[in-house]
């Protein structure tokens, strides 16, 4: 059977699926599983050590490269004194896993077939690469929880942890401004600030902390969700406390199709999206927030209705402004509907999604008009569209596609790469995303630390504008190493961010790209037929030189240009990659997908422009 690991004693193993030594079959899905996982897992590997060695490489597609005669091809074969032998030995031991693990299979030798994946998948978790600057711009977002905060204590306190990001290359941090209904400072819009954090004011101490060191603070804005249970109890309220603002308007709440205020499972309650005066009210927090404080963002989260299950007949969204606005619109109360109801119960879900879109947009508006240099990101569920629109009422497409949002940040969480990659890969194409950059995200809770460094690896291999990590709290002592030494880049703590800087960081990303090209031609590992590899270099040189262009002069027709030469490299790509990809695919497709992310890039930059 196959799971996640989950025995507590498997602390250093990593997630993925469990395999056991022993001579039990393997059946043909398991073995087509089995040998995926550990293509990919080589993939990831082999992409982290060609960036860990190629960061100094210079950017040279010149270099003869002779087409193999047999492009049987290892990393190992090829040895090159920049990658050490025991990461050689570990991919070569993959490689022949790959090969001999079907036959194996097919010979029903199942425990030979165990032996040699467990030993190869082993072999790469053991030495995986955690040094090397990693080079190319990308968002390097953390969330900065309430509680992290809190045992801060003070500015002291909370200027070791921004030392510390500094230290680990972050450039973007989602501060915890709201939450449970409280503001992290004295507000003269909420009616109080959170007693934990009264006698100082952390918002004001971070965006100081932040830009001294180079980096952006985007304030993190618990938006419907207004009442926490949880948090009731770490200030000895009684669970049925519903916080200071539903405590004050009663009539804000939004209710299930039975009357009550509390979310049975998440022990959350929930402001109506509908209501004109909690809306109002929400709007005037995020003015207050980037009107009194240098914000570099604004980031919403709980930006949806509760989670509901309508085959259960369990719903949201019956607050009085809710149900009067519908009836109003339908002649019909939504209370008496269900799935049954057809075009009626579709109505009803549309006008649930249409609150909560129609306030993204209003939050934009307010940004745009007022601070439009602040950048609006969105903590969302990478839940299908369909299903997600159904539960929660999120229809962040609509969001992307209008360029409501800079940034959005879907919740990515997974104990296992390979589904994240598989979780993540639907959200990132330009139909989804429209005008809008992704850093999609890594929970650091639960997995060890090199799963996260290869889930960090596979949001890099994804068409993406970087990564997330939730949250400060996890970043022990051993991964704060990792990404000090393949973030920190040397100190420099003004990175390009592609949020602020898109053309800047679309040229840059493709400088690292092709760094890498010129590490694997230096070395033999790049394989292009002859009669194609001047057309390989002179067309990656234009496009380099029109990204370059559009980077020191943003102007439309630069644009314009750009784009083309993207389109056309894109277009001739697999033509070129044709040998290389037959042994490498993984590899093949992420260059794919880095390219898509140049893409979203010049789209997002375009908006910007505009």
């Amino acid at each position: 059977m196959l799971q996640l690991f989950t025995d507590p004693s498997e602390q250093s193993a990593p997630a993925g699926l469990e395999v056991k030594p022993g001579n039990d079959p393997i059946d043909n899905t398991t073995a087509i599983l089995m040998r995926e996982e550990l293509e990919n897992l080589l993939g990831r590997f082999e992409n982290a050590v060609i960036a860990s060695a190629s960061g100094s490489t210079p950017i040279n597609l010149q270099i003869a490269s002779a087409e193999p005669k047999n492009p049987v091809t290892t990393i190992a074969r090829h040895a090159t004194s920049s990658i050490p032998s025991r990461t050689q030995n570990a991919i070569a031991l993959a490689q022949q896993a790959i090969k001999q693990f079907p036959e194996l299979v097919a010979a029903q030798n199942w425990v030979a077939a165990r032996r040699l994946w467990l030993d190869a998948r082993q072999k790469l978790w053991e030495n995986y690469p955690t040094d090397g600057e990693r080079s190319g711009a990308e968002i390097r977002a953390v969330w900065l929880d309430r509680g992290t905060i809190v045992a801060a204590r003070g500015e002291a306190g909370l200027a070791q942890i921004f030392d510390r990001l500094a230290d680990a290359g972050i450039n973007t941090v989602f501060f915890e401004t709201v939450n449970a209904g409280y503001t992290i400072y004295p507000s003269r819009v909420a009616p109080s600030q959170n007693p934990l954090t009264v006698g100082w004011d952390p918002l004001a101490a971070a965006v100081k902390l932040a830009k001294a060191r180079g980096m952006e603070l985007h304030a993190w804005v618990w938006v419907f969700a207004i009442a926490n249970q949880r948090h009731n109890a770490l200030l000895r309220q009684p669970d049925s406390y519903l916080g200071p603002v539903l405590s004050a308007y009663p009539e804000w709440a939004n209710l299930d199709n039975q009357g009550r205020t509390w979310h049975e499972n998440d022990r959350k309650a929930y402001l109506d999206p509908a209501n004109r005066e909690v809306r109002s009210y929400l709007l005037r927090l995020v003015g207050e927030i980037a009107h009194n404080y240098q914000v570099d963002g604004i980031h919403l989260d709980y930006i949806r209705y509760p989670f509901q299950d309508a085959n259960r007949n369990f719903n949201f969204g019956y607050g009085t402004a809710s149900r009067t606005q519908f009836r109003d619109l339908t002649g019909v109360d939504p209370i008496s509907l269900t799935p049954r109801d057809g075009v009626l119960w579709q109505q009803w879900t549309q006008f649930r999604s249409d609150q909560v879109t129609s306030f993204v947009r209003d939050v934009r508006q307010l940004l745009s008009t007022n601070y439009p240099n602040v950048i609006l990101s969105a903590a969302v569920f990478p839940h299908p569209e369909t299903e997600r629109i159904a539960k929660i009422q999120q229809h962040w497409e609509v969001w992307a596609r209008q360029g409501y949002l800079d940034l959005l940040v879907p919740m990515t969480y997974s104990l296992d790469t390979n589904r994240l990659q598989r979780i993540t890969q639907p959200l990132t194409g330009p139909q989804q995303l429209g005008l809008t950059l992704i850093a999609p995200s890594v929970k650091l809770l639960d997995i060890p630390n090199v799963v996260a460094i290869d889930q960090i690896q596979a949001l890099r291999d994804l068409p993406s504008g970087g990564y997330s990590i939730f949250a400060v709290e996890t970043i022990d002592s051993n991964l704060q190493g990792f990404l000090r030494r393949t973030q920190n880049n040397g100190g420099n703590h003004s990175p390009i961010i592609p949020y602020r800087q898109p053309l800047k960081a679309a040229s840059d990303r493709y400088l690292a790209l092709k760094r890498e090209w010129s590490f694997l031609l230096a070395n033999d590992q790049l394989w292009i037929r002859e009669s194609q590899l001047n057309s390989f270099r002179n067309q990656a040189e234009v496009l380099a030189q029109a990204l370059q262009n559009l980077a020191e002069s943003p102007n439309p027709q630069a644009l314009s240009r750009a784009q083309r030469e993207l389109a056309t490299f894109q277009s001739q790509f697999n033509g070129y990659m044709t040998l290389h990809a037959r042994e490498k695919p993984y590899q093949v497709q992420s260059w794919q997908n880095r390219l898509a992310s140049l893409d979203m890039l010049l789209r997002y930059g375009a908006h910007r422009l505009n």
